[in-house]
């Protein structure tokens, strides 16, 4: 017994060639491709613009810190 053979039928259309994002006028941006840029820009210029007022730590340790000795302590 042989096996089916499939054969394309005649009417089948060939398959559209999709033009590439670069192809001219009619290409798009996704709107993240702008968005995250500008998002990113903006914040650096944040931080580049609040680094003026920074000031230095205190030398005490934070609140987590300061309970995670505690439970040291309390467990040592």
């Amino acid at each position: 017994m042989s096996a089916p053979v499939h054969t394309p039928s005649r009417t089948a259309r060939p398959a559209r060639r999709r033009t590439p994002a670069h192809a001219g006028a009619n290409a798009r941006l996704h709107w993240w491709a702008l968005a995250l840029p500008a998002l990113a820009f903006g914040l650096l210029l944040l931080l580049l613009a609040g680094s003026g007022e920074a000031h230095a730590v205190p030398a005490e340790p934070s609140g987590l810190i300061q309970v995670t000795q505690q439970l040291l302590r309390a467990v040592g």
